[in-house]
C-alpha cells in the first residue's frame, strides 16, 4: 500500500519585508495556515483575527517579535 503525500501543515518561519498583509498591505509578521492556503497578517489585522483563527485550528506563525526588535534598535 502506497503512502499518501504528507502536506505541508506549518508555514516558514521566516516572513520578511516582501511579505504584506492580505488585509492591507502592511508588512506581515504573523502567517496561518488553513486547510493548505496560507493567510498573512500585519500586527493590526492580526489582533483582529486572532480568535478565529485559533477557533478553526489554524496554524499559526507569530513573527511579531521583530517589531520589538526593530523598536530597540532605533
Amino acid at each position: 500500500m502506497e503512502t499518501p503525500p504528507v502536506e505541508e501543515t506549518t508555514p516558514p518561519d521566516n516572513l520578511n519585508a516582501n511579505d504584506r498583509c492580505d488585509a492591507c498591505g502592511a508588512q506581515a509578521y504573523v502567517s496561518a495556515l488553513i486547510k493548505g492556503s496560507e493567510l498573512l497578517f500585519c500586527s493590526h489585522h492580526f489582533i483582529e483575527a486572532e480568535k478565529k483563527l485559533v477557533d478553526i485550528g489554524a496554524t499559526i506563525v507569530d513573527e511579531r517579535y521583530k517589531l520589538e526588535q526593530k523598536r530597540n534598535a532605533n
